[in-house]
């Protein structure tokens, strides 16, 4: 802060009468800015303007020949040029390497004995380039600031830089030879600098996989492109023209989770443009898989998705490829599931788990999350949709473990949504909630944002039914948010977020926004053919005009007949129970005893048969206030 900038000075400079219009002159040239009034003052020392000590130096030129530079970098490109030769030399290799510098990796790069280098290293620590930061088990030099390591990298010539990241790359490649995995970030680095294009390649990619495998997707798309660039360098042959496709495969994979659709698009197509110029079938298999679903997100074009997504499996099977089975699989239940097809959709899955045990377990297939994690997501999700609690909950939990075993952030996200939304639709709150929270959490410290949308509705619909509005609401509010801010994504999640909030605000008194939302929900499920969302969508319309004063009760009751005719056709049983449930409260409340008897009496046994508690008991004691 501007009011420490006299402290500051008084510390280095000392109280010397003379010293005041050079502090004046530091403070407006600097901005205040630390660093540069500390560079500016070893600046001041090595010029000759200050003599004495720290805290005690005294001004011997005047102050019109005191030249203090007018950017911090200037300072540190003046004081670098300042120095001897042999130093500058060894600071400017030292920056090459990285703002971290081992010894083990600058000795052989220097052309320096070990005794100079040492001599040398210790002149640049008494400068303040650098500083020791590590003893044990490795010697490890850091440069002083971040701006030191940028304007000695800068000062050398683009020849010689590029000179020096190729011997780095040879240097790490001797040091480490049965440990270059480990090293794999910083050769990607040094290999792309130097442009040593085909070793860029190899450690780019190795990178890239270490990233995805830790979630770093961001850092995993940073890899996978310098790779791609890398290869813009090789000659053409049909090794690299498989690379090609490969790395817009691993592409999509790290973007996808980021919801980056419309980039993850454009490398599919040239992947499967590609692959149909190779004529290499398991490779446009799986370009077409992912194509299928990416596709299905943007624009619900089923009929085409479906089509690709049979034609991918016959190839899977016709060259008895796993791993094109199991992620076409996974992708068409998907499909299938949004379609309404829930049978189907669980047949997919049933396959997937069934060949995904043992040791397959453990096997990525070059997905952004476990296959065994997400097929048995998913079928207990679907299992779950149709009320079929027990089954599902052995698969979602089976899934947590799994996803805690590989100890992988995405998978594990996904599981936990997993369980807390199968015990959110059963209404057992208090298991609910929990994993939820610890999904959401997850997501939040691994930035994830494309699955923070739907594990967050999930959670905010569970606040409002634990009554705790106050949460509920900023949580489904910005849930919305985050979903309408991505313009590439769907309506599979946009729909069901929306219907989430509708609900929240029914319940907490705010009718006309709920049913703005409502509209809203109804209207995407529809346009994107999503049926299970549409029945959803209109139940929540039989409870707006449920809830109005005095209640609408016709309108009430084609919406609550929509839904569960919809619901019926579907099979998902605790929708229909949803329904019957709204039905017989609805005709209560219109003096109609016996057909408001005949509604819950079907909701509680529904109720009671799918261990749904929580709503057993409010559908009992509505059935107890209604009388015989």
């Amino acid at each position: 802060p501007p009011e420490s900038a006299g402290e500051l000075l008084q510390a280095l400079l000392g109280d010397d009468a003379g010293l005041a219009p050079l502090k004046r002159l530091l403070i407006q040239r600097t901005e205040v800015n630390p660093f540069f009034l500390e560079e500016s003052m070893r600046t001041l020392l090595e010029v000759g303007a200050l003599k004495g000590e720290r805290g005690a130096y005294r001004l011997v030129k005047a102050l019109p020949e005191v030249q203090v530079p007018a950017t911090v970098q200037a300072v540190l490109a003046a004081r670098i040029d300042r120095l001897p030769p042999e130093e500058k030399g060894l600071l400017q290799i030292a920056s090459v390497i990285g703002k971290d510098v081992p010894f083990t990796l600058l000795q052989p790069i220097v052309d320096l004995p070990e005794e100079g280098l040492r001599r040398g290293l210790a002149h640049l620590q008494a400068s303040e380039f650098l500083y020791e930061t590590s003893l044990f088990p490795d010697l490890e030099y850091t440069f002083k600031h971040a701006l030191t390591h940028e304007v000695a990298y800068g000062s050398l010539l683009q020849e010689r830089r590029r000179a020096l990241h190729t011997r780095i790359v040879e240097a790490i490649e001797a040091l480490y030879p049965d440990r270059l995995p480990e090293q794999a970030e910083r050769l990607a680095h040094h290999a792309f600098r130097g442009e040593v294009w085909d070793r860029a390649l190899t450690y780019c990619r190795q990178a890239g996989a270490k990233a995805a495998e830790r979630s770093a997707h961001r850092e995993a798309v940073a890899s996978f492109e310098q790779g791609l660039e890398a290869l813009k360098h090789l000659p053409e042959s049909r090794e690299a023209l498989e690379q090609a496709i490969d790395l817009r495969l691993d592409l999509r994979n790290v973007l996808f989770p980021l919801g980056e659709r419309g980039p993850t698009l454009e490398y599919l197509r040239e992947a499967e443009s590609l692959a149909q110029t190779l004529g290499d079938q398991r490779r446009l298999g799986l370009a077409s898989v992912y194509i299928i679903i990416d596709d299905f997100v943007l624009r619900g074009d089923y009929d085409r998705v479906v089509a690709s997504g049979q034609r991918a499996l016959a190839i899977a099977e016709s060259l008895g490829d796993l791993a094109l089975q199991v992620v076409t699989n996974l992708h068409l239940g998907v499909v299938y599931f949004s379609l309404g097809d829930y049978r189907r959709a669980m047949d997919f899955q049933r396959r997937n788990v069934e060949v995904l045990q043992g040791d397959l377990i453990y096997e990525r297939f070059g997905q952004p999350s476990y296959p065994s994690v997400m097929s048995r997501y998913f079928l207990s999700f679907y299992l779950t949709t149709l009320g079929e609690f027990a089954e599902g909950a052995v698969h979602a939990e089976e899934g947590v473990r799994i996803a805690e075993r590989v100890d992988h952030s995405s998978s594990l996200i996904t599981a936990c949504q997993g369980v807390g939304r199968l015990y959110l639709l059963k209404g057992d709150l208090l298991r609910a909630i929990p994993s939820l929270e610890r999904g959401l959490g997850l997501c939040q410290a691994a930035d994830i944002p494309f699955m923070f949308p739907r594990i967050a509705s999930h959670l905010g619909y569970a606040y409002i039914l634990s009554s705790r509005v106050a949460e509920a609401l900023p949580l489904l509010e910005q849930a919305l948010e985050v979903e309408l801010a991505t313009p590439t994504r769907g309506g599979i999640i946009l729909s069901q977020v929306t219907a989430y909030l509708s609900e929240a605000y029914l319940l907490a008194g705010r009718k006309e926004e709920a049913a703005d939302l409502a509209a809203r929900a109804l209207d995407l499920a529809r346009q994107g053919k999503q049926r299970g969302n549409e029945a959803y969508a209109l139940r929540l319309f039989g409870e707006i005009y449920a809830h109005r004063d005095p209640p609408e009760i016709e309108k009430a009751e084609a919406y609550y007949r929509q839904a569960l005719a919809l619901a019926e056709e579907l099979e998902m049983r605790p929708l229909v129970a949803h329904c019957h449930y709204g039905l017989g409260t609805l005709y209560r409340k219109a003096g109609r005893p016996a057909p408001a008897r005949a509604e819950l009496s079907t909701a509680v046994e529904m109720y009671r048969d799918m261990e749904m508690t929580f709503y057993l008991g409010r559908a009992e004691a509505e059935q107890a206030e209604g009388g015989p």
